[in-house]
């Protein structure tokens, strides 16, 4: 294989995917080559990093990397190719990392985080999975933004806002998850069915990302517009978006009572007064 062109070829029934790989497990490189190009995939494999500008020229869907390839400009390089390129998704593939390697990674936007020895089908798989999420978000980004309570969902920057309130500070992957739950409003969304859609793949049996994630969405939710309650927890299932004013500020928002009605005149009297036959008694 050329590792500076793409291929293509045709086997299996799968989407196509525009994949660029920075990495240089020969091993590792050469059997996902060969599983691609059987899956009509078209792969460019380079040996250091690309500048943002040149992979938007490639129109990729997707890049995997071993950011260790980049030495101590891994970190930087993550952070510089996710906040140019929010359409881009990233997928780290590498060896031993730390938890703080990983979570940094994360919050800059870093989509997936593979530890190797990794089989490439697995590797090609999550790629998959975030290549369909975000040309979901690509598609729904063309909507325009959703209003709910003092929120703004703004699919088009990846980001909510409280309205007069400033920016929730959302990661890509919060960012996600409510836009997911604000687009079906009132209606209760079960766990497997949440992580499915914004992780990309089935969840294991006792993940409890959903849950972390809510935790993290309610906090800013919270801290921004204190005054509105957005998320509502279904026990055993799942989770529903429907904002609802809390508090005080609920009772300051109930409608006054409407006035009761005065009562029916007394016709006799009315009469006699048009007619000027009313005496005082």
């Amino acid at each position: 294989m050329n590792a500076g062109n793409f291929q293509v070829a045709g086997a299996y029934n799968r989407s196509i995917v525009r994949l660029a790989v920075i990495d240089n497990d020969s091993g590792f490189v050469t059997v996902l080559a060969k599983r691609a190009g059987m899956a009509g995939w078209q792969l460019r494999v380079v040996a250091g990093a690309i500048p943002p500008e040149e992979l938007v020229a490639m129109k990729l869907n997707a890049l995997l990397l071993d950011p260790a390839l980049l030495g101590d400009d891994g970190g930087a390089y993550l952070e510089r190719v996710c906040g140019m390129l929010p359409h881009l998704g990233v997928v780290v593939c590498t060896g031993r990392s730390t938890v703080a390697q990983r979570v940094r990674g994360l919050r800059l936007g870093v989509d997936d985080w593979i530890t190797k020895p990794c089989h490439p089908e697995e590797a090609m798989a999550r790629v998959e999975a975030v290549s369909r999420r975000h040309r979901r978000g690509h598609s729904e980004a063309q909507v325009g933004p959703l209003v709910a309570g003092e929120l703004e969902v703004r699919p088009d920057q990846f980001q909510a806002f409280v309205i007069g309130g400033g920016s929730l500070d959302l990661t890509r992957r919060e960012f996600e998850l409510l836009q997911l739950l604000a687009g079906a409003r009132g209606q209760v969304l079960e766990r497997e069915a949440i992580y499915q859609r914004v992780w990309g793949y089935a969840m294991a049996h006792g993940d409890r990302s959903v849950d972390v994630f809510i935790r993290k969405l309610r906090q800013k939710l919270e801290k921004r517009s204190p005054n509105w309650r957005y998320i509502h927890t279904h026990f055993g299932v799942g989770y529903r978006f429907d904002p609802e004013p809390v508090g005080d500020f609920a009772a300051a928002t109930l409608p006054l009572p409407e006035s009761a009605p005065l009562p029916e005149p007394d016709r006799a009297r009315v009469s006699q007064v048009v007619h000027g036959s009313f005496t005082a008694g």
